[in-house]
């Protein structure tokens, strides 16, 4: 098998890899693969083409960690925001914490304002703290 045919179908797998992952880094070294490829095809030697694959490489990393950088981290909305969960009971009062039945699941929360609920009171998810929901008694 010709070497070009090997970095070219290194190349192809590592992009097919990357649609899974969805990193950009596995991109850039399928990119890097294909630029081997090229060399390969010119008739350079082995050296030479890994020598320009690992720049390719090389470079394509720090692009796309500098791109990353500079790219602006917005936090995506929960979807459960403003979904309505009922009060099932305190775990603790005095610092808000209770159990509430969403999507038929007991989940903890946070109860904003009032402490005064009853069992099965619509509550209003306002935010998700990891698997805590922040819950109360207005909508959002």
């Amino acid at each position: 098998m010709e070497t070009y045919l090997v970095w070219l179908a290194a190349g192809f797998v590592l992009v097919i890899a990357e649609l899974v992952t969805g990193t950009f880094f596995l991109l850039v070294l399928g990119i890097a693969a294909f630029a081997g490829s090229a060399t390969a095809w010119f008739g350079l030697g082995f050296w030479l083409q890994a020598l320009c694959a690992a720049a390719v490489a090389i470079a394509g990393v720090f692009w796309v960690r500098r791109h990353r950088k500079t790219m602006p981290q917005s936090d995506m909305a929960s979807l459960d925001v403003g979904q309505a969960v009922a009060f099932d009971a305190w775990v603790s009062r005095e610092q808000g914490a209770a159990r509430v039945k969403y999507r038929n699941t007991l989940w903890d929360a946070e109860v904003e304002g009032e402490r005064e609920l009853d069992h099965g009171q619509v509550l209003f998810i306002h935010a998700v703290d990891g698997n805590t929901l922040k819950v109360a008694n207005r909508k959002p």
